[in-house]
């Protein structure tokens, strides 16, 4: 546990950063920046141990060599929420986000679509087998079953998600979290959204990737695109919630801007998400170097893209150019590498590491335990008039997974 509340540490063989409990979507999104950041000078501090530069970490969710590793958003919702009606509610929104959320990938991984040549939109999809499933590493879920709220079980649920992308766009980080959350708080308040479920969400999820204007079948009978989709849920939150909060609006008026350009000049979007700014990067790659798709080299560029060395990261020399959207200013970054979200337990956990670190002798998401028998059980410490959703983001990056 770090001093801004976050955890770094070695889950089931492989290195993992989850960012702490956030009580906003900005706050969120600055503490995954903060990650980055706090991995990236680990690395460098190896890096002048080895006296070589040998050692690099991308923040991505493929290897090219068939495996994939999470980034994983997590969500604090009421108990009360029949967890059928989040399934039926959620699942055509989770296989369309990737129309903003999807980090890009050259090409496919999966069997089926192996001859594939061209840019999908997301990495993991290639990777979704199962619409339910509390696995995380075979048979991976589009929504996963596990129930590990680590607050009080009677009065909540973590649903944790398994299928998005680790984005370098802090922009698009903010609108596929923030978008989700409302979409959770929609359908905590009772809103059913039958008239868009898919037929085949699991098979869709890659079918969007490869082809964004793909028609998907409805449940209901008929058919419907990914974009239709996001529009429809789009239109629905935003009468249940503009004007309840300035963040609500913000996420509101950016996704709302987002889609529409998506809809008429899609070339807009490649300064603010992943997918679109790669088309952009790698098709100048492809003219001025007179190769396609099938160019191994491409799949170089696209991991060198998620680089987290600020001298090699394709995505961190656009930030030096001023090339992509900026959200976030140095300072919040910087604030949230040292401090912990205002207003929830991990602001606890932080101070014990920052004051009385040497007098712990464990700590984890819901608890201390000092060296002299006292425990602090953080447990409660969420009441729901405090908050609606607690977030949180974990990057895993699996040294081996099969």
């Amino acid at each position: 546990v770090l001093t801004n509340g976050a955890r770094f540490y070695n889950d089931h063989t492989h290195p993992e950063y989850s960012t702490p409990e956030c009580r906003s979507v900005l706050s969120l999104v600055a503490h995954d920046v903060a990650g980055e950041m706090i991995v990236a000078e680990c690395v460098a501090i190896r890096n002048r141990e080895l006296k070589s530069n040998s050692l690099q970490v991308f923040k991505n969710n493929t290897d090219y060599s068939g495996h994939s590793y999470g980034t994983h958003d997590n969500y604090l919702i009421p108990r009360e929420t029949p967890f059928d009606d989040v399934v039926s509610g959620l699942a055509s929104f989770l296989v369309t986000r990737q129309l903003y959320a999807g980090a890009g990938k050259v090409g496919s991984e999966n069997p089926g679509t192996s001859d594939f040549q061209g840019l999908q939109l997301a990495q993991r999809s290639d990777f979704i087998e199962t619409l339910l499933s509390i696995e995380t590493m075979t048979k991976r879920p589009l929504i996963n079953t596990r129930d590990e709220p680590h607050a009080v079980s009677s009065k909540y649920r973590r649903l944790h998600l398994i299928l998005g992308d680790a984005n370098m766009s802090a922009y698009a980080t903010a609108l596929k979290v923030g978008s989700t959350s409302l979409v959770l708080n929609l359908i905590a308040s009772g809103t059913k959204l039958s008239a868009l479920e898919l037929q085949d969400p699991v098979a869709d999820v890659l079918r969007v990737s490869i082809d964004k204007t793909a028609v998907l079948n409805r449940k209901s009978g008929g058919t419907i695109t990914a974009l239709e989709i996001q529009e429809a849920y789009l239109e629905t939150v935003d009468k249940a919630f503009f004007g309840k909060d300035k963040e609500s609006d913000w996420i509101l008026g950016e996704w709302k801007r987002t889609l529409n350009d998506l809809r008429h000049s899609p070339e807009k979007l490649s300064d603010r998400i992943d997918w679109a700014i790669k088309e952009k990067l790698f098709a100048g790659f492809m003219q001025s170097e007179g190769i396609g798709w099938d160019d191994p080299w491409l799949k170089s560029l696209d991991l060198e893209y998620h680089n987290l060395d600020p001298d090699r990261g394709l995505y961190r020399g656009l930030q030096q150019e001023g090339s992509v959207h900026t959200l976030l200013s140095e300072n919040e970054i910087a604030h949230a590498i040292e401090s912990p979200p205002e207003g929830t337990r991990a602001r606890i956990r932080g101070q014990a590491v920052a004051q009385d670190a040497e007098n712990i002798k464990s700590i984890h998401w819901t608890g201390i335990e000092f060296a002299n028998g006292e425990v602090l059980d953080l447990t409660g410490v969420i009441h729901p008039e405090e908050v609606e959703n607690i977030l949180l983001l974990e990057t895993a990056r699996p040294l081996e997974e099969s």
